[in-house]
């Protein structure tokens, strides 16, 4: 075995490197001291709600899109062939479905966080439940997702380790906290360019040393790195069509569905329907970040063949190996290793700054703002500026930590993984069943949380004791939705050999990591539906209008209207948004009654409303009703059906 290989970076990398953080820190100083000065909670945190489709739809790749994803898909392409392509295919469902039934329900209720709607929904205790769940999720996920390409970066090039994760940690906490969420969307904008910038250049080099892109093909296909359709249908084999296209599916509905970081560049867009195509944008945009991955790691294998880097002890694991690659290949262009390491880095800003924004907006929303509700803008905003600083601070200390425990890092990625299906379940069973009630949606998060880790701890426990050797362990995790799901060990999933057909409980452990979203947000769905119908479920009256997507209404349009009925099946969702004055449904809090009533502090908001539609509108004064001071009930709000 050899040593571990150093190669050292030339100025003019760290000139490069240099410029992407500089570049950076100046987008935020930029909406720091310009437009609104970020002097109001609703400019901070949602952008003023005012972003239009191409910027957000890039902010959305550049959030799914970390550094651990970039090093972590061509080395699964080097190491186990393009089956992995195949993920593309839950592109299509895993974005039309957000798009069509979470972004209308969320865009429509006019929330800032998205746990705010399982107040709507459900109740306070459910909403507490989910947010706290979020920030352990992420707060465990940031510290890793900063540390371990630099860590990767320190082994490869020597490139002081903290040095980079300083650097990166405190000039994304400065653009986050002067900038908010503009700036942390502009950001996302320029670091997806030097990603694809970055990847593009790796490629086009890397593939004319090879001999070009036939000879990398042809090398890749006697090489049985060219993978063609697998369609066994067992679940517990780690890739296949179905394990990829169809439990992709539920990653991407967690990812792009459900989670706080994405909602909120939903809810910042100007218009319901500039929401919706920010999503038709990203998916181009994923199957090109899909195909640069997958190229990159067939440039690899047309390097190096069987005779990988880790076999011959260069590098020590998978993620060390791309970047050997990367300055191999770049060995006599300096400059264009700064690049690769600058999309590389950009990968983890866009993901650290995310969490810190979002981090921020839910422990305002959902934490602080229901207990402070008189709370002065100026010193909410001050507020959630030094909320994203200490979320900032707490990254550090996080990346620290991460850096002590050494191989529980991988454990680290697997716990972010286990907790992205079981929220994905608890949003389901709120949109799509009405008879779920409160008691369900707790009981179901805690099921899904139990099987989640139950699983998860059960599976890293039985291949550590297994007779079989195991692959070194690794500190990347699989790259597929590493930033908002289910990250999981690559050191769960060893190389598949022949082995006899598992049973029982080693059957469940040894299940496919991509399934483990869908299987998690089940668990909860079924537990929380029996749950809700042992403890009597609720009734359509009691449900806040636009909560539930009418998707169990349209599947069953064929029975009477009266069982339709039963079966809380006839509720349209909300009126469209143009349609909608200021804030109907933020203000509306539910009673155990099924009734809604008015914060006090902004029924003169909604009343000042009320007149200006009706000096707009004068054809509809006779039918306006004036509002009681203090309640609005469920029906005073009018239902448009779609």
């Amino acid at each position: 075995m050899g040593e571990v290989v150093q190669m050292h970076f030339t100025t003019v990398d760290y000139v490069i490197f240099a410029v992407l953080l500089v570049a950076s820190a100046g987008i935020g100083l930029f909406y720091a001291f310009s437009g609104g000065r970020q002097r109001t909670t609703q400019e901070f945190l949602m952008a003023d709600r005012s972003m239009s489709c191409l910027p957000v739809s890039l902010s959305l790749l550049a959030t799914f899109q970390s550094a651990v994803a970039i090093l972590g898909a061509p080395s699964e392409v080097y190491t186990f062939g393009t089956q992995y392509w195949f993920l593309g295919c839950s592109y299509f469902l895993g974005l039309l479905i957000p798009a069509h039934v979470f972004i209308p329900v969320f865009y429509r209720l006019r929330l800032s966080s998205a746990y705010e709607y399982l107040e709507l929904r459900f109740n306070k205790t459910v909403r507490i439940c989910g947010t706290v769940t979020f920030i352990f999720q992420m707060v465990i996920y940031m510290g890793v997702v900063l540390y371990a390409p630099a860590l990767a970066l320190n082994a490869v090039t020597g490139f002081d380790l903290w040095g980079a994760v300083l650097a990166m940690g405190l000039v994304c906490t400065l653009y986050t906290v002067l900038g908010g969420l503009k700036a942390v969307i502009w950001t996302d904008v320029f670091q997806t360019v030097v990603m694809f910038a970055g990847q593009l250049a790796v490629i086009v080099v890397g593939t004319s040393q090879a001999g070009g892109i036939a000879e990398v093909w042809r090398k890749a296909v006697n090489g049985s790195r060219i993978a063609g359709l697998d369609l066994n249908p067992d679940p517990l084999q780690r890739h296949s069509f179905w394990t990829l296209s169809v439990g992709g599916i539920f990653l991407m509905l967690a990812l792009y569905g459900v989670n706080q970081a994405q909602v909120q560049r939903y809810l910042s867009s100007r218009t319901e329907k500039e929401a919706v195509m920010s999503c038709y944008v990203v998916f181009p945009c994923q199957q090109i970040v899909l195909c640069l991955g997958c190229l990159m790691g067939l440039v690899m294998f047309a390097r190096y063949g069987e005779n990988s880097p880790l076999d011959k002890g260069y590098v020590k694991t998978n993620d060390q190996m791309v970047l050997y690659f990367v300055m191999d290949v770049f060995r006599d262009l300096p400059g264009l290793s700064g690049l690769f390491v600058a999309c590389l880095f950009s990968g983890a800003l866009s993901t650290i700054s995310s969490a810190f924004n979002s981090l921020a907006t839910v422990t305002m929303e959902d934490l602080i703002k229901p207990h402070f509700p008189n709370m002065a803008e100026a010193k909410a905003t001050l507020l959630s500026k030094g909320l994203a600083l200490v979320y900032g601070l707490v990254c550090l200390a996080m990346a620290y930590i991460a850096s002590i425990m050494g191989s529980v890092l991988q454990a680290a990625f697997s716990i972010f993984g286990m907790l992205g299906g079981p929220l994905l379940g608890l949003f389901c069973l709120g949109m799509f069943f009405p008879w779920a009630n409160p008691i369900g949606a707790v009981l179901g998060l805690a099921a899904g949380l139990a099987m989640a880790f139950w699983i998860g701890i059960g599976s890293f426990v039985m291949r550590m004791s297994g007779p079989t050797p195991l692959p070194p362990l690794n500190t990347t995790a699989l790259p597929l939705f590493d930033n908002m799901t289910t990250t999981i060990l690559t050191s769960l999933v060893s190389i598949p050999t022949s082995k006899p057909r598992l049973t029982g409980v080693e059957a469940l452990y040894s299940l496919s990591y991509m399934w483990y979203s869908a299987h998690n947000s089940a668990t909860v769905v079924v537990v929380g539906l029996l749950v809700s119908l042992l403890t009597g479920p609720m009734k359509e009256k009691e449900l806040t209008p636009g909560t539930v997507f009418p998707v169990l209404g349209t599947l069953l349009f064929f029975l009477p209207e009266r069982y339709r009925e039963k079966l809380c099946c006839v509720t349209p969702l909300t009126q469209k948004p143009e349609q909608i004055n200021t804030q109907p449904y933020q203000m509306a809090k539910k009673e155990g009654n099924g009734t809604a009533y008015c914060k006090e502090d902004m029924v003169t908001e909604l009343k000042e409303a009320e007149s200006d539609r009706a000096e707009t509108e004068d054809e509809d004064l006779d039918t306006k009703t004036a509002l009681p001071s203090c309640q609005l009930t469920a029906t005073t709000v009018q239902e448009t059906p779609l």
